[in-house]
């Protein structure tokens, strides 16, 4: 079992960007079962009004149904990290994780809980997400072969106890499609998604966007797989690309076996 995490630099139109994931999977290696993580902001790149201009309801209209013909024809699991879904009777809408199966069917779905209302140190300065979307209120594990996926989504990774309640529900996998800037990418990416793994013993997929946008923003990059015991698996740095790592079913029930941390964990 496979596990990838593609590398964007998203722009505004779901046309373009469309094309650049299309390149991606077109380039995948045969291995299967394959599951391959999208980036945050995927599809749509910008600013708010591109955000709920191009928000689809959920299980239907045109970003959808390519994801699930992608997932059918190259014959993957493929979770569309994060676009925007739309709120009926709502101003504002969701970020929303999907998840397709080899059929292309709908599997499950996320909507982000932590909204990045934030003052960072780059050239974008000013960010928040709660102007344009609405945060979801529930945590969402999605069955499959590689075992309870834990879905996430990019500001999620600063909040432990999300990750802690997917591992107590038996999460193996935990996913984190993400748009991180270069200033708190630098400086937190890697140690948060390395605790992730560590702390709840399990496999961490992290797809991040990857390098300067058509909006001017910049992003970290280093998308990466992490298995179990933290040791990054793969990374790319920059620039568009992806990563794959291969999934060791025995070395999660070992590591649960001999060091049993959310059995021995005291404050619930």
């Amino acid at each position: 079992m496979w596990l990838a995490a593609m590398q964007l630099i998203s722009g505004r139109t779901w046309q373009d960007n469309r094309e650049r994931i299309a390149a991606e999977l077109a380039s995948l290696p045969g291995e299967r079962p394959l599951l391959v993580l999208l980036p945050e902001n995927f599809a749509l790149f910008g600013e708010r009004q591109g955000y709920l201009d191009g928000a689809e309801p959920l299980g239907n209209g045109p970003i959808q149904q390519q994801l699930s013909d992608w997932a059918k024809s190259h014959g993957i699991w493929l979770v569309a990290g994060a676009m925007p879904t739309a709120i009926a009777g709502a101003d504002h809408i969701h970020t929303s994780t999907l998840v397709f199966d080899p059929d292309g069917e709908l599997k499950g779905h996320y909507h982000k809980i932590h909204l990045f209302d934030v003052d960072v140190a780059d050239n974008h300065g000013r960010y928040r997400e709660s102007e344009t979307f609405s945060p979801g209120d529930q945590p969402v594990l999605v069955d499959s072969p590689f075992g309870p996926l834990g879905l996430s989504i990019c500001y999620d990774l600063r909040f432990p106890e999300l990750y802690r309640q997917l591992a107590r529900a038996g999460a193996r996998v935990l996913l984190v499609p993400a748009a991180f800037t270069a200033v708190t990418g630098e400086a937190h990416w890697e140690p948060l998604l390395r605790a992730r793994a560590i702390e709840n013993q399990c496999y961490v997929v992290a797809a991040n966007q990857g390098g300067t946008h058509e909006t001017g923003r910049q992003t970290w990059g280093h998308s990466m797989v992490i298995d179990p015991w933290g040791r990054v698996l793969a990374c790319r740095a920059s620039g568009q690309g992806t990563v794959l790592a291969p999934l060791d079913g025995a070395l999660v029930d070992e590591l649960k076996r001999t060091m049993p941390v959310l059995q021995h964990a005291r404050l619930l």
